[in-house]
């Protein structure tokens, strides 16, 4: 069997993180590869990760075709609902992946008018143009605001501070306050931890906040500059709950931490006093 391997399709989701991977190897080493790869003639379209661990190890695989395909773009959009459509993928990942739809239907819509040649249709139906950012939040099943806040990381994060969200080890609107800082302090943050990123969105934020003009109920007192728009107090607000949830996670983690060793030295204690008792 001819199995040919386009780098364009290969790369086009996001890899998996080591640990994925690993978990994925031990899997199938266990289990056998259950999930049959796609194909679209002889490219691989669907399941890279699986057809290099099963030809690594020399474990059988099955494969089956999609031949609804007319085009490369017909392949992408089927690779996009195909990961939009499973659970695991993270947020990010989503917002990402309907961006990229977006882009997608926008050029082959504009391809199409400013053709004069007529469009051979693809079998597959063609998606509807996607305008508003509610449209794509929708595709994405997120919300509009995190979707504005993941273009605003695509436009202006440093590479690293987009694999520390990839990662999972900053939210995506923590992400977004320090990607408006040089990109300089945004890798030496990244490089300082979860805690670091986590000071440098809080010292982002506090700093907007304290810049925008003081409110006041007096129209003669109230400064000249226009209030606060209430998009951006909602997004402050949303800022601020996301910044209290990470706290509130970490005070969990360390309050499981610590009952687990009570639990332990009250065991030891147990055992000590069983032996004392025995002696």
């Amino acid at each position: 069997m001819n199995i040919t391997i386009n780098e364009e399709l290969r790369s086009y989701i996001d890899p998996l993180t080591a640990n994925e991977y690993a978990a994925l190897e031990r899997s199938i080493l266990a289990e056998g590869c259950r999930d049959a790869l796609v194909l679209w003639g002889e490219v691989l379209i669907d399941g890279h990760n699986r057809y290099a661990i099963c030809q690594k190890h020399g474990i059988e695989f099955r494969t089956v075709q999609n031949a609804n395909f007319s085009t490369i773009d017909d392949v992408l959009l089927w690779l996009i609902d195909n990961h939009l459509a499973r659970r695991s993928v993270s947020d990010f990942q989503r917002g990402v992946l309907a961006l990229r739809k977006k882009d997608l239907v926008a050029a082959r819509t504009r391809a199409q008018q400013d053709s004069a040649l007529p469009v051979v249709a693809a079998e597959l139906p063609a998606p509807a143009p996607i305008g508003t950012r509610e449209e794509i939040a929708k595709i994405a099943g997120i919300s509009s605001n995190t979707i504005s806040q993941i273009e605003k990381i695509q436009k202006t994060a440093a590479p690293e501070l987009v694999e520390a969200v990839r990662a999972g080890t900053i939210s995506i609107n923590a992400a977004a306050a320090v990607a408006s800082l040089p990109s300089a302090e945004q890798v030496a943050a990244v490089a300082g931890g979860k805690k670091e990123l986590q000071q440098a969105a809080k010292l982002v934020r506090e700093k907007k906040s304290s810049a925008r003009p003081a409110r006041t109920d007096d129209p003669l007192e109230a400064p000249s500059a226009a209030p606060a728009k209430e998009s951006e107090v909602v997004n402050e607000a949303a800022n601020e709950v996301a910044l209290l949830s990470a706290r509130i996670d970490e005070l969990t983690a360390e309050n499981t931490a610590l009952k687990q060793q009570i639990a332990t030295l009250n065991a030891a204690l147990e055992d000590a006093n069983r032996s004392a008792a025995s002696a």
